[in-house]
Formats: C-alpha cells, structure tokens, sequence
C-alpha cells in the first residue's frame, strides 16, 4: 500500500511518494554554513560531489567561467562589485557543514587542470581524483541560462581579484584543448599523477580520454574505472602506474552521456546513461549483467545524472537533474519506490540536480549543476 508524506513545503525535501520501507529525509536548511564574509566567495555550477570514509563531504565546481557578470564583479575590469570572488574549485565540508579545507587548483603546477572540471572521488587513503570534461550539452550555451562572458578560462578558480580581472567581457580566445584527463591529488592536495592529457582525445590509442565525466577506485584491484564520455566507454587503467587495461561500451545501444560510474559493494560496476534514461550493470570485465529504465522517455538531458547507495545497500539514489529529483531505487530489483525533492529555489528543492552521496549515518548530500550552484544535506529521519 503506497502511502504520501506531506512536509512543510518550505522545507520540501523528502518522500513525496514511496512505500512503508522506503527512507524518508528532511532537508538541513542551512547546511553548509556560509563561507567567510570577508572572502565573498560564491559557488559555481556544482559538477561532483563525493563523501569519503571520515564522513566528509568533497565539492568540485566549474569556478567562474560558470558565474554570471553580476555574480562575480570583483574580477571584472573595470571593477564592478565587492562581491563575489569564485571559490577555490576544490572543497571539503565535515558532516556539519564546516569548511575544512580547499584548494587552489590551476594550470601551470605540473599537470593539467580541466577546464571543466566533472566528477570526483575519493579513496580510503584520502586521495582525491578528478575527471575533466563536461560534454557540450552540459554547458550552459544550449539554452540553460546565459553563457559566460568572455573568456574567463585563466582566471578559473582562483579566489583572488587579479584571476579574473580584464575578463569579464573580453573577446574570446583561442579553442580550448579538449579535456581528456583524470587528475590525482594526495589528501593535503599536493599533485600525485594524472592519466590523459588535455587536447590528446584521438581515439586510435586506447589510452586516450575524451571528456571523461567521473571515475570510480577498486581498491581491491587497485584500478582506475573512467566514464569516457567522448569515447563512449568505460575505461579501465592502473590506478598507480595509469596504464590502460580494458574497456567497454554499452549494451544494446551505445551510451549517449555516460555520466558515472560506480562500484557497487556487489562487486558490480554501474554505469550512469543519462540520456538514455537507464542505468547499465556489468561485471568488472565488461560482461553486461541487466539494465533498469528510470523516468523513461524523459528528453533534453536525460534521468539518470549520478547515483549511490544507502549504507544497507537496501536503496540506490539516483541524481535527476532534467525532472529535479532524487529517485529511490530498490537495491536489488532497481525498482523506483520513491523520491526526494521537486523543482524549485527553497531549502530541499532542486534545480539540475546532477550529483548525490551518502554519509555512514544514511544522510544524503546533493549538487546542482548548471544555475543551481549549491550543496544541500537531507538527514535520514
């Protein structure tokens, strides 16, 4: 028997339709608490989010090549406003909300940092990886708010007033490289290895990337799983060395957005199609085990963005940044039971929501791409 779970509409944030097993949240208004007044920092289109195993929420954002003119007039020329600078593009947040620590990421240290940057995950040691490239459809020139003015790209993330200013409306530069890397970064942020190099997409070597959109860690294996969304594939390689290993494609039909990948504690590795609406089950040599629709039919962008379990693995929760939801999946059948949030600006709404992870407690954290440009927490209750 279904049954309907009203909240403060104010506060909407959970349920809104499930069964008597399926969890219910309610959204922490004001989590994370604000950065530092005197910084005037401000987020950008949110495009990773991951939890690692203290409990601590990582955030990486698209910097402010993703914010508006009157959201980042300190880095114009000429000066436009005291707020607000771009926050350092990698962030990392306790359970309760507090900034722990950040980091300023930028080109000329030893590696290639993405243009734009993706997914993100952390392993138990600590380390942080980060895939570059986020596919044409995700920018926001397809009609989703404004592009950005100008080239901004060299000022990206910084959080200091000489990053942006005298970019604010120049003219455009030359083509970009295509980001084609996964970069590594030990857990006080010094730079470790990267696999793939910015504008080497050609997919005549299996090693290439092309805009890979998240990755995932085997531990076990100590391999490096790799959403190529450029090639169309899962990419396998040597999380040490970065030496390719395998790869594979979809079943039944290429992957149209291959928008994550994750591995389940079934030992499975679940792939995100985000426009195809489904998501794709394999073994870890590629052998496809099942498939399961979510919001079929949905256009535009596609229902399936991002996923996770719960801590029982009873549940998959599953990112819909095109219906601006959160689904409830059973873990096993990957039948929807139910869902968090709608479409809207308040406290437990949703606007492109396109990243989602779990805490040890069951808590839910969520990322908003594109205008969205936040985090939120929604407690298990």
């Amino acid at each position: 028997m279904r049954r309907i779970f009203l909240l403060s509409a104010a506060l909407a944030s959970a349920v809104a339709v499930g069964f008597a097993q399926t969890p219910k949240y309610q959204v922490e208004p004001l989590w994370p608490k604000p950065f530092p007044v005197a910084k005037h920092w401000i987020l950008g289109s949110v495009s990773g989010l991951a939890v690692d195993a203290q409990d601590h929420i990582w955030v990486v954002h698209r910097g402010v090549d993703s914010l508006q003119n009157n959201e980042k007039g300190p880095t114009l020329e000429p000066w436009a406003s005291e707020c607000c600078f771009p926050a350092p593009q990698i962030l990392e947040f306790d359970a309760a909300g507090t900034l722990v620590a950040s980091w300023d990421v930028g080109s000329g240290k030893g590696y290639d940092w993405p243009h734009d940057p993706a997914g993100i995950a952390v392993d138990s040691k600590g380390n942080v990886y980060v895939a570059g490239g986020l596919p044409p459809s995700n920018l926001p020139a397809r009609g989703r708010g404004p592009a950005p003015e100008g080239d901004a790209a060299a000022g990206r993330g910084r959080g200091d007033a000489a990053a942006g200013r005298g970019r604010g409306g120049a003219p455009a530069g030359p083509p970009r490289a295509a980001d084609a890397q996964v970069v590594k970064f030990d857990k006080s942020g010094k730079f470790v290895s990267q696999i793939g190099k910015a504008g080497q997409t050609d997919a005549s070597s299996e090693a290439n990337l092309d805009r890979p959109l998240a990755v995932a860690i085997d531990e076990g294996a100590n391999e490096l799983y790799v959403a190529d969304h450029g090639h169309m594939r899962i990419a396998v390689f040597d999380a040490n060395s970065g030496a390719f290993k395998r790869a594979w494609q979809g079943n039944g039909g290429d992957f149209k957005v291959v928008s994550c990948v994750k591995i389940g504690r079934d030992g499975m590795v679940y792939v995100c199609d985000r426009e195809n609406d489904r998501i794709q089950v394999f073994q870890k040599d590629g052998k496809f085990v099942k498939e399961a629709a979510v919001a079929k039919g949905t256009g535009a962008d596609g229902s399936v963005w991002d996923l996770t379990w719960t801590p029982d693995q009873r549940n998959v929760l599953v990112a819909d940044g095109q219906n601006k939801k959160v689904w409830i999946l059973d873990g096993k059948t990957l039948a929807p039971s139910g869902s968090i949030g709608q479409g809207g600006r308040y406290p437990g709404e949703f606007y492109a929501v396109g990243s989602v992870g779990v805490d040890s407690k069951g808590n839910v954290y969520t990322g908003e791409n594109y205008e969205g440009k936040r985090v939120q927490k929604f407690v298990k209750k």
